[in-house]
């Protein structure tokens, strides 16, 4: 007799049969997203700014490369276990006690992006304004953005502290001892490393080097850490509803770029599909499209969380 499962018994027996969590990959996290973010700069409407954010992304790998191998510091190996073992995230974006390494990696950012060939001339006030900003400062600007505060951000500097934060949680991450990422908490709607939410979701392609496993997946991608979750298709990423679930897309734009809506919390995030944009990758391909945020938004729904390079108030 065949067996019926309902669909919490589906989901919890497909997280126990696939990778629930996949780690950014060191050498090329950032590297990848310039490379897309030119890409998509071609024809764009919005060419400089993303070839900008390209420069930035090439210069946050730089910085992840020069300190990647080292070992988490002892007092974050502490407060990492101590967070695991009741059920939080090792690398909370809220309640970590940050160093002044994410300082001297936005130091470093500036410092290229004001050496760069094609640097645009309109940008030097910003830099200016965060060179000339007191340590206090800078850390009140992180704070309202992990905490996704919609008041007290410098929104033109909003791209660059978060850029310099990304690649302080990214280099963290991969620094976690192979124990603790053995007992993740079991979470669908936040990274599970870093309690931060996601930007977009990504559907896999066997195609594309991740294996059959994994072809016809959705992994939920961090706007922080650039962790990537598993997430059941046709779920809402942010109340968890399957009812009104439905999907808009740009009529004679790309196949693989769609914004996932839901009817229940009147809420979108973008899903983009690789078996029609093999090159997809999250943060650069949401920043892209941004002609479907205003298509979705004049039908009433708004972004779930924003986009790490573009400081976007959220209202929700």
């Amino acid at each position: 007799m065949q067996r019926v499962l309902d669909p919490a018994q589906i989901e919890a027996f497909a997280q126990q049969q696939i990778p629930r969590v996949r780690l950014p990959d060191a050498p090329s996290v950032f590297a990848v997203r310039a490379g897309r973010l030119l890409a998509l700069a071609k024809d764009h409407p919005l060419a400089g700014y993303l070839e900008l954010m390209a420069l930035l992304c090439e210069a946050q790998q730089r910085a992840l490369g020069t300190r990647a191998g080292q070992a988490l510091p002892e007092p974050l190996l502490l407060e990492a276990s101590r967070a695991v073992r009741h059920g939080m995230p090792p690398l909370p974006a809220m309640g970590l006690n940050r160093s002044p390494l994410w300082r001297e990696i936005l130091t470093e950012l500036c410092a290229a992006l004001e050496g760069a060939p094609n640097f645009p001339a309109q940008v030097g006030s910003t830099l200016a304004r965060l060179a000339a900003a007191p340590p206090s400062q800078l850390e009140q600007q992180a704070d309202a953005l992990l905490s996704g505060a919609g008041s007290g951000v410098d929104a033109p500097c909003a791209p660059l502290v978060m850029a310099a934060l990304q690649v302080y949680w990214t280099l963290r991450v991969l620094q976690l001892p192979v124990e603790q990422l053995a007992q993740l908490p079991q979470v669908s709607l936040v990274c599970p490393l870093c309690g931060s939410l996601p930007v977009a979701s990504v559907v896999q392609s066997g195609s594309q080097g991740v294996g059959k496993d994994q072809h016809g997946l959705r992994y939920m991608s961090c706007g922080l850490c650039a962790s990537e979750w598993h997430l059941v298709r046709v779920k809402c990423s942010h109340c968890e509803s399957t009812a009104g679930i439905h999907y808009q897309s740009i009529e004679g734009g790309p196949k693989g770029i769609r914004a996932e809506v839901c009817g229940q919390c009147h809420t979108y995030r973008k899903i983009f599909y690789r078996e029609d944009e093999p090159a997809a990758e999250a943060v650069a391909d949401d920043l892209a499209s941004i002609a479907l945020d205003l298509l979705v938004a004049e039908a009433g729904f708004h972004r779930a969380s924003g986009n790490p390079l573009l400081w976007q108030p959220l209202n929700v």
